[in-house]
């Protein structure tokens, strides 16, 4: 799995979750890391709810050197936008809507893991899977951001091939 894969896969969740219905024409999906939401998103080419993917870091679990596994822990964005951010009715439905949906792909995640048929989720434990309220009043925008991680097998042999050695 790389960052394209991961990319590609929330894209999918965006055009298939009903409730999001990303196409080309009509943007629902965004790869912006959380600085640049917090900061407001100042697009004319965007629709609600969005589907926003962060980046992700990553660190290895290394099983004294047995069956190494790279942890690639990473967010998303589910982000609604209210017309006034101090009308606090409005923002507690939008999460309520919102918390909705990010159970759906929460649930969908979980499903295309058990049925193996997505290498992107070979592994990923819900036990791992934080959500938090977000506002942000530049853009009048509520949200919830999770925070996951996928893990997976990771090939650490020594390939010759790729080094230029002197012996």
């Amino acid at each position: 799995m790389n960052f394209t894969d991961l990319i590609s896969y929330f894209e999918t969740l965006a055009t298939e979750h009903v409730s999001i219905g990303h196409t080309p024409m009509e943007k629902h999906f965004f790869r912006f890391e959380v600085d640049e939401v917090l900061g407001g998103i100042n697009r004319s080419d965007v629709n609600f709810p969005m589907l926003i993917l962060e980046g992700y870091g990553f660190n290895f679990t290394d099983n004294r050197s047995d069956n190494v596994i790279k942890n690639r822990t990473g967010a998303f964005i589910l982000l609604g936008r209210v017309i006034d951010h101090t009308d606090y009715s409005r923002v507690h439905e939008i999460w309520d809507e919102l918390e909705i949906i990010g159970d759906d792909i929460l649930g969908r995640i979980r499903r295309d893991k058990q049925s193996r048929l997505v290498p992107v989720v070979k592994d990923f434990n819900l036990e791992q899977v934080q959500g938090s309220l977000i506002m942000n009043e530049i853009g009048n925008h509520a949200g919830i951001r999770y925070t996951f991680t996928i893990s997976s097998p990771q090939d650490t042999e020594y390939d010759p091939d790729k080094w230029i050695t002197t012996e």
